[in-house]
């Protein structure tokens, strides 16, 4: 069959068009100034891999193994890559060469535009929801935070569900391609919650399929489509070998697995998981953007009730100036937000309009998408449900923050809203948009007009504020309500309406897409503005966030192995530190269990200690046996040169105790670290790793790499060797003059082995066969994924022809 350019191109070409405009437009300053968007979490990272992304630029090799974070960890989930990983180059050919992480907004247009036409929606209405889709401020908001991983993850959601929808078509071998590529890319992006919620998503599609297609083309052509889907899934899956593998080896280590201490659960605690759970009422910003006042610092408007109040009692300019231009207006449920939710306004009347509109599995399924995320992201709010989740649902315990459960309801709303438009233009039914529009336009206008009858505008914040701000910023979250839900409601009306002229064939579907197009994207936009604008973006905010301090020159004239403790940064919040040197804190959502315990029984109150009485002038050195068992030769308390300690306590590399202390529990050994002499005594459990004698001798490290440690040791008495290095029970390999020997845990979570007397080589080599082992085949996979995708491709257009 032959192409007709301006049937079966024009419209995919000109949507393709108008997402890389729009990127270009937004992140202009990015695309045309290489300015970089200031994201803290990204600063963070930067500082935890700089170690390993070193490693690799000096010697080709990967370093599997980090010492810049928590004494040493696993770097699989800091920066891993694989020779021949082909993934890199097809995101940069997919999204046509645009910047990460921008181009997982590109590509979560191009995701959603492909599912939506599969559902037989006209590329104009799939245009119009595909900018909805990847536009909303979730995502913008995440890319402010620097959760680039996140939304790459959201954003191949569409991809994955409309393989999955194709096969049930009798697509099955491009929807089982578009599948595998979709699954592909998003484990490689390595945001587990996200590809969980994913998960739910296809099961309530397929559930919704399986119920509809089972009379209808009987359980062959069902089994037909499941195995096709299942193939393409092993593919992806095949695809990230590597990754699942060292991340199915790492997880029971981390604080994600079962847990080492009685008092501890497994996973993590619920009042944890749900610290960022959603209001009920805070669902309204989905549709009302200024519903519970923005996010927590928000520029007030000039003249606000603060402003004016502020300035009738006194307060100076600057004061004024710098209480306006970061406002606590936020007064929901959570702690802290960046921003409100908002899937536009648009989209959210449609997907309602879907209720009476839709086909009927559309609307089960993905309304039933929507609703789930929804009481999902309410978490502790709706605590008998939620918390029956996180006990039952096999993996739910793993995560945290359940109000990105909304990423599923921002992903399900323009595809029930489209599809559901695409049916009434088809129709012609008038019925539908009167109720949805006389439904949201209602309470918009009762908001608008009333919100001061039912709300109070009252913040936990504002019991630190004197009583005539409190009430004034009340006031101006009042006013931000209002104002929102009058502009909801404006946009409601312009869009009804271009609707109902459709529907009496009073403008065409092309004016009624383009506009639609138009007014989502200027919706859209203008409330992302307030949060991502020209001042995000910075020339290079890692040369000013990672400049080198006095302090930071002091502790470099020291060539030595040793670890830094940062006072100033604390243990878990920061990754500064891991930048230039071994840290004892770090930056990340997966730490070591046993580091965890560390920090939480033994190390911050040690260091509290410390504090407490070097304040009084007394260095207790002797006082910190669990810092100094961790080699911890500097401690920072400040930038000025000045600021720098030196522990001259410190046990070293490598050591040789003179006292073996058995235990016969964790619980007894993390206890015990805090007690006893770490440098002259070790603690080791027996019951896991038998009885060990003391030795004597001397014991020096010759070399280190990430990968490798060297030591050199001469015992006058054979016996147990301490090395300042994190136990970790998977990979690492030691050697005695080439001769493999066990690795011991000591001293809770330290590495020891028994040297015998004499002089030897130890080493140390970090081989995980679950990076070995799965290199190789995980590319063949990724190489299989390309070629049936073509293959699909071609086989869809010759049957087609």
């Amino acid at each position: 069959m032959k192409l007709n350019f301006q049937k079966d191109l024009l419209p995919h070409l000109l949507g393709v068009l108008i997402f890389y405009l729009l990127i270009v437009f937004y992140f202009s300053p990015l695309v045309f100034d290489g300015k970089v968007i200031f994201q803290g979490d990204i600063l963070q990272w930067e500082g935890s891999a700089k170690e390993v992304m070193d490693y690799r630029a000096e010697t080709g090799e990967q370093a599997l193994w980090t010492n810049s974070m928590f004494g040493g960890m696993p770097a699989y989930f800091i920066s891993l890559e694989f020779p021949g990983d082909i993934t890199n180059a097809l995101v940069s050919i997919l999204t046509l060469g645009l910047p990460h992480p921008i181009n997982g907004l590109f590509f979560g247009m191009l995701g959603m535009y492909i599912l939506l036409l599969s559902f037989r929606v006209r590329p104009l209405f799939s245009i119009a929801g595909s900018i909805a889709f990847s536009f909303n401020t979730f995502n913008l908001l995440s890319l402010e935070a620097g959760h680039n991983a996140k939304i790459w993850a959201v954003c191949l959601i569409p991809l994955i569900l409309a393989g999955i929808h194709l096969a049930f078509e009798k697509k099955r071998i491009l929807g089982a391609a578009l599948l595998a590529l979709g699954l592909l890319l998003q484990l490689k992006f390595n945001h587990l919650q996200i590809t969980y919620y994913t998960l739910i998503v296809s099961v309530i599609y397929v559930l919704v399929r399986l119920i509809v297609d089972w009379k209808k083309d009987g359980a062959l052509e069902i089994g037909k489509s499941l195995g096709f889907l299942t193939i393409g899934a092993l593919l992806a899956v095949g695809g990230n070998l590597g990754r699942l593998a060292t991340a199915l080896e790492y997880s029971p280590y981390s604080t994600r697995g079962e847990a080492t201490l009685e008092t501890e659960s497994s996973g993590l605690d619920r009042e944890y998981a749900f610290s960022w759970s959603n209001g009920k009422l805070e669902t309204l910003t989905l549709l009302i953007p200024d519903f519970y006042g923005g996010g927590s610092q928000t520029p007030l408007p000039e003249n606000s009730a603060s402003e004016k109040a502020l300035r009738a009692n006194g307060i100076d300019a600057v004061q004024i100036n710098g209480f306006v231009k970061a406002a606590p207006t936020y007064w929901g449920d959570q702690t802290f937000t960046g921003g409100p939710i908002y899937g536009g306004i648009i989209l959210v009347f449609l997907a309602i309009l879907g209720i009476w509109a839709a086909p009927k599995e559309v609307l089960y399924a993905f309304g039933g998408m929507i609703l789930f995320s929804i009481l999902l992201s309410w978490g502790k709010n709706l605590a008998w449900f939620n918390y029956l989740l996180f006990d039952i649902l096999p993996g739910y315990n793993k995560f945290r923050a359940v109000s990105m459960a909304l990423g599923i309801t921002l992903f399900a709303i323009p595809v029930l809203g489209m599809i559901s438009l695409e049916k009434l233009v088809q129709k012609g039914e008038l019925k539908p948009l009167y109720i949805a529009s006389g439904i949201v336009g209602g309470l918009l206008l009762i908001l608008a007009v009333a919100s001061g009858a039912f709300f109070r505008f009252e913040a936990p914040v504002d019991s630190n504020l004197p009583e005539w701000l409190a009430n004034a910023l009340q006031t101006d979250r009042k006013s931000m309500l209002t104002s929102s839900a009058w502009k909801s409601l404006g946009f409601l009306v312009v869009s009804g309406g271009l609707v109902f002229l459709n529907l009496k064939q009073k403008i065409s579907d092309w004016v009624l897409g383009l506009a639609l197009i138009a007014l989502i994207s200027v919706d859209l936009v203008s409330i992302n503005r307030r949060y991502l604008n020209s001042e995000s973006f910075q020339g290079n905010p890692s040369r000013q966030f990672f400049a080198e301090t006095p302090a930071e020159k002091e502790i470099e004239k020291d060539n030595n192995y040793f670890r830094v403790l940062n006072l100033t940064e604390g243990l878990t919040q920061g990754a500064r530190t891991s930048y230039r040197f071994a840290s004892l804190g770090g930056y990340h959502g997966a730490k070591l269990r046993r580091y965890q315990d560390l920090v939480d029984y033994q190390l911050q109150n040690e260091i509290q200690d410390f504090i407490t009485k070097a304040q009084e002038g007394n260095f207790d050195w002797g006082g910190i046996g669990v810092i100094n068992m961790l080699n911890t030769k500097y401690l920072i308390a400040g930038q000025d040169a000045g600021a720098v300690f030196e522990n001259p306590q410190a046990n070293g590399p490598a050591w040789i105790p003179s006292e073996i202390i058995s235990v016969n529990s964790n619980e007894e050994e993390i206890k015990l670290l805090g007690q006893i002499d770490t440098k002259t005594q070790a603690t080791i459990n027996t019951e896991e790793f038998g009885t060990i004698s003391a030795g004597a001798g001397q014991v020096s490290m010759v070399d280190h790499n990430p990968n490798k440690l060297t030591y050199q040791a001469q015992m006058d008495q054979g016996g147990l060797v301490v090395f300042s290095e994190i136990h970790y029970p998977k990979g690492w390999i030691a050697k005695i003059d080439g001769n493999e020997t066990p690795i011991l845990r000591v001293d809770y979570l330290l590495r020891g082995i028994e040297v015998p007397s004499g002089a030897h080589k130890i080493e140390f080599s970090f081989e995980p066969s679950s990076y070995y082992a799965t290199k190789t085949p995980m590319v063949i996979f990724q190489y299989l994924i390309v070629i049936s995708l073509i293959g699909g491709i071609f086989l869809t257009y010759k049957t087609k022809s």
